[in-house]
């Protein structure tokens, strides 16, 4: 029997067919860019799904005007950030707790979940899609971890994915920024498997008529699909890079750059806050010894510190977080005036800090989150 029923909540559409949950984020607009809205409509849907036994997977894509499915998601909505920052709204706190708890269901979630990595997908994009069973790329995916552009660090679980990078890849494209392709995404291990954007639509309408119960189901669904390209190393990532990002912190890893020539990285760190380059860094080292629940409670105290930067005597319109976002998407000049200015005029005690919690443990925000959730 094929029982059908469908919901819109918001910029989020959802339905279920024939066993399958099917979920298209739709604010094409904004490139999916999630809102507190948005992060509150996916978690009212996955955890009804969860108990659901009608719903065998989950399959959740982008939607747009270019290309099949769009973009599938650019992160937060910064631009809210900004705003609700500046005003002191305390639903810039409720959106990163409930975001970061989003991204801990997904990664635990008790069903098979499929995302389809069409487009953009970049920070809470990622958060969306990292936790998944089955993570799709296209020939069309750009996915990067940009958030030391704009002030920020790599956040919605970033430390953790990252740091199970090979090597030290995580640390550069956590610190640089660096956008790859679809088949970039498979070699980092970023992405299950690659596909041609050509063929989305297809494989969209499949999902109601695959058989969800056989052995192997996931593998079955995409071995039709996979495109014959080999997954090779990218031509940016080499060796050098890979030594120069395991030095033991940020000013260790420029001067491993500048000796070994390497302009367009070092270039990558000069554009970015150099005191959110060396959190993100701590971050990922930190993480790579850290189950997810613990992770994402230390992004919620760092997430805490980078808009209130107390330790720094700043308050939230002083913080490179804001100053980050101002530049890029507000003012939009280009210019952000980080503090301090430069790598070599940083200091332990403006980076520690940040990994101290604002809260005793059993008031943290996400003090419940462990695995299994639902």
């Amino acid at each position: 029997m094929n029982e059908t029923f469908s919901i819109q909540q918001g910029d989020v559409l959802a339905e279920v067919q024939n066993h399958v949950g099917l979920i298209t984020l739709n604010r094409a607009k904004a490139l999916n860019a999630l809102s507190l809205d948005m992060v509150r409509s996916l978690t009212q849907v996955l955890l009804a799904w969860a108990q659901d036994p009608l719903v065998q997977v989950v399959a959740m894509r982008g939607m747009g005007k270019e290309g099949a499915f769009g973009a599938f998601c650019a992160g937060g909505d910064i631009r809210f950030f900004h705003t609700a920052a500046l005003a002191g709204d305390t639903a810039l706190d409720d959106f990163f707790t409930e975001e970061y708890r989003l991204n801990h269901l997904i990664h635990h979630y008790r069903k098979p979940c499929i995302v389809f990595m069409d487009g953009v997908v970049m920070g809470g994009g990622m958060g969306l899609a990292q936790g998944a069973a089955l993570r799709i790329a296209t020939d069309r995916t750009k996915m990067a971890m940009p958030e030391t552009m704009i002030g920020l660090f790599p956040d919605v679980g970033g430390g953790f994915f990252l740091s199970r990078c090979e090597g030290a890849l995580g640390e550069y494209l956590g610190l640089t920024g660096q956008m790859l392709n679809g088949a970039d995404a498979v070699f980092a291990g970023l992405a299950d498997v690659l596909v041609d954007s050509a063929a989305l639509n297809v494989m969209w309408s499949q999902l109601s008529t695959h058989h969800w119960a056989q052995p192997d189901a996931l593998e079955a669904f995409t071995a039709a699909f996979k495109t014959s390209a080999q997954i090779t190393q990218p031509a940016w990532w080499n060796d050098d890079l890979n030594h120069a990002f395991s030095a033991s912190d940020l000013q260790g890893i420029a001067h491993a750059l500048a000796a070994a020539g390497n302009t367009h990285a070092l270039e990558a760190l000069h554009k970015r806050s150099p005191l959110m380059l060396a959190v993100t860094l701590e971050q990922i080292r930190r993480a790579r010894h850290m189950n997810l629940s613990d992770e994402l409670r230390m992004e919620r105290d760092l997430v805490r510190h980078s808009f209130h930067p107390a330790h720094l005597n700043r308050t939230p319109a002083q913080s490179d977080t804001v100053e980050g976002i101002r530049a890029l998407a507000v003012d939009k000049d280009h210019a952000p005036r980080w503090s301090p200015a430069h790598i070599d005029e940083l200091h332990v005690d403006m980076v520690t800090p940040f990994f101290n919690s604002p809260w005793a443990p059993d008031a943290h925000p996400l003090r419940d989150l462990q695995a299994p959730t639902v």
